[in-house]
Parts: C-alpha cells; structure tokens; sequence
C-alpha cells in the first residue's frame, strides 16, 4: 500500500476507554488521520475498545496494537470483526504465526503491521515478513527504553533502504523530531505521549501533523527524553519537575526524613559531594566546599543533631564557588543570613550553637541518612516537599521518568478543570485494589 503523504497515528496508551475516546477527539480534531488502540487499552477494556472507538470514528483507520505472539489467525479475526482495520504482531514471533496472521487479514479485511520490537536481525525478518504480504513495518523505540533518553531513527533509514513498504514509527515522537522520523524514510508517524498527555490534544496533534507534513521542526517544552551525558539538560528537567514527581518516578521512594529548606519556595539539585561529620564539627563541611565543582550539592551527615555544622559563613563560601546546595542530617544555624543569600540550604534542625572544626570525619564517602543510601555522584533534588536521593546509576532514567509523571499530571489537572474530580478522572472505584 503506497502513501503518498505522511499519516499521524495516535496511540491511545490508555486504561480507561472513556479517556481514550475523549483524547482521540480531540486529536483527530487537530489532524491526526489513524487512531490507535494501545496494548495497555485492550488488556484493560478488551475488544469492546476497538468496538467503541469504531462506533465514534466510523470513517478513520482503527490500528489495534494487539502485540500478537501466538495464535495469530484467532486474534486477527477477533480484532478485525470488533472494527480494526489495521492489526499489529511481533515480529519476534515465529514466522507461522505472521503467516496465519496475515491470511487470517486477508480473509477478515484486516491488514497486518509487523512490530520489530525486540527482533534481533530486522533487515533478514523484513524480507521474509515481505514476502508473505504484511502491509506495514513498525518501528518501536520502547517506553522503557526511552527512559534511558536513547531515541535514534536509524533503524528506520536502514529499513528504508530494503524495503518498499511503508514504515511506522513509534517511540519518542514530539514536534521537534517529527520531521526527522519522516526524511529517515517513515511515512507513518505514531505519537503517544506528546498527544495523549498534553493540555491541549487538539494543538498537539495539529503541530505534528504540520511538522511532518511540511517537514519543519516546532519547537516543544515537553515530551523530550534526556541522556546521563548531559547534567545540564537533566539539571533544566529536575527544575521542572517536583520532588513529588522524583518520588513517583523512582516508585515512591523515601525522602531525607525531617528534612527541609531553612525557606519555602527553593529548589535543589545536583550531583552529591558527601560528608560524615561529628556533631557540631564543621572542619570536614566547610573542607568539602573547597573539594566541589560548581553546580554540586553537599550532603553532610552530622547525625541528624546538634549543634550547627553550617552558617552563613560557610553558605558565602558556598556561594563563591556557585555550588546547588547543600543538605545537612544535623543542624544549620544564621538562617536569617542564608535566607537573604537565597542560598538552597535544607537541614533538620535550627539551632544558634555551633561546635568546634576538630576535624573529625571523611569526605566523599558513602553515607546512610534515615535509611538512604547517599553515594558521592549520586543526585540529590529538593523543594518544599523535602529531599530525594537518584542513584547516579538511575540518573537519566529517573529524571525522564520524572518528566513523564510531570506531563501525565497536566494531562489530569486539565480535564479537571474541564468540571471532573480526580476520582472520576482516574475511576479510582475501578481500579482499587480487589
């Protein structure tokens, strides 16, 4: 099947149909041309998914990513009588599965989109799959994998080169590099994420289907993943998100327990410069300022009591060599000073005694604060909320998972706006736990 043009799928990722169908409106309003049953949406509705979402778009191409593995020519048939047009299966199932899924399309007026998710050698399978007659070649960069900020289109230019089928891509798809999947040689644009959880769908999807149409690239806010090489973009993310979003990100992790900005309305982070320190002893604090480069965070585990092993004097210094911040399981003290230097400073306790520098202590070393592992390297964030560690190890995945919280919030505050309630918004009756 030639296409002339490029065509914008919308892939509805979600578990409750009614958001779904909501959602695709708004999209195919914006100019999206196929609707996509997402894989999470049939597990979670079933066939009655394509059935609805064919009753409300009874003119648009439905695809139901049905991610077949096995008994293609049952899945196909139930996929294509409930209203699919377009059926999707692994290309890392066995060959006679494709097979029967694409005669069972033939049969049932269903074409088949081949998914190279996870298939090792692509170009050997696309001949084969080719040959049997599928329709399409999918392209899919997983949701997970694009935690790691490892987007690449160049699967598709290999493609492109063996093939006269029309490619599908899927994976990280936003205004900004639209284009880019088109001139690799993709003609059929999947965007998820960058529709689905957007505050306004219908200007979303109108500014994809411009980028690929006229090929430009319109600029984007969000939607865009990070890799651990570049502290500087990971720093502009985590200044976006919140703490609360770290949280979620990394699965509900802990926070530094009673810890808090010595001022509301800051935020920290940055990677840690690490400090184990006896009470009231700042030699070791004030010794790590001179160790940090700029933009790090200095966490100093002091015992979580008093006295203050940091001032306002310690702050200036801090702030002479332009660090994030600084962290104290202890106590801070001339918190009148810090809060005019505006300096990111969060602690456990306030207190007006100090100790002596008696020099006790390490630096860089790992630590433990309320059951937290902190290692040297590793990311520290705060706000009003409190404090998160991100394991250096996690960085880039942590942080785009942050930003995908972030975006699926906005999405949820809007259509609250619009007169719901977070119980209905979510259907949180439907999914308590049974």
């Amino acid at each position: 099947m030639e296409i002339k043009k490029p065509i914008l799928q919308v892939a509805l990722d979600f578990v409750d149909l009614n958001r779904a169908i909501k959602l695709a409106q708004e999209a195919v309003e914006g100019g999206c041309d196929w609707i996509e049953a997402g894989t999470p949406l049939i597990k979670s509705e079933g066939l009655n998914a394509i059935r609805e979402l064919r009753k409300a778009f009874p003119g648009k191409t439905i695809v139901a990513d049905m991610k077949i593995m096995d008994v293609g020519r049952t899945e196909v048939e139930i996929a294509a009588k409930a209203g699919a047009n377009i059926v999707c299966v692994l290309g890392c199932a066995h060959m006679e599965t494709i097979k029967e899924c694409v005669d069972a399309g033939k049969n049932y007026g269903a074409r088949i989109m081949v998914d190279m998710l996870e298939v090792k050698n692509i170009p050997e399978l696309v001949k084969q799959v080719e040959k049997l007659g599928v329709a399409y070649i999918g392209v899919h960069i997983p949701i997970d994998e694009q935690m790691t900020g490892k987007i690449s289109f160049d699967t598709v230019t290999k493609i492109a080169k063996i093939t006269k089928l029309p490619i599908a891509i899927a994976g990280g798809i936003n205004s900004e590099n639209a284009a880019d999947a088109v001139k690799a040689g993709a003609s059929i644009i999947i965007a998820g994420g960058s529709i689905t959880k957007s505050k306004d769908a219908k200007k979303a999807a109108f500014d994809i289907k411009k980028a690929i149409t006229q090929k430009i690239k319109i600029k984007s806010e969000l939607f865009k993943r990070v890799t651990s090489e570049n502290a500087n973009e990971i720093g502009a993310i985590l200044n976006k998100t919140s703490v609360a979003n770290v949280s979620d990100a990394l699965h509900r992790a802990l926070p530094l327990k009673d810890i808090y900005s010595v001022f509301n309305g800051v935020k920290i982070f940055g990677p840690a410069v690490t400090v184990r320190t006896y009470p009231g002893d700042w030699a070791k604090p004030v010794e790590a300022i001179d160790l940090a480069s700029k933009g790090d965070v200095i966490v100093i585990d002091a015992g979580g009591v008093e006295p203050a092993v940091w001032g306002e004097l310690a702050t200036s210094s801090a702030i002479q060599k332009k660090l994030g911040g600084v962290v104290i399981h202890g106590a801070i003290r001339d918190v009148t000073d810090i809060r005019k230097l505006k300096f990111p400073a969060f602690a456990k306790k306030i207190t007006p005694q100090a100790g002596e520098p008696k020099g006790f202590g390490e630096i860089n070393i790992p630590i433990v604060i309320s059951g937290v592992p902190v290692s040297p390297g590793d990311w520290i964030v705060g706000d009003d909320d409190g404090v998160i560690v991100i394991p250096k190890e996690k960085l880039a995945e942590t942080t785009n998972r942050a930003m995908d919280v972030l975006e699926k919030e906005n999405r949820i505050r809007e259509e609250i706006h619009r007169g719901n309630t977070l119980a209905k918004v979510a259907q949180l009756l439907k999914w308590e736990k049974k």
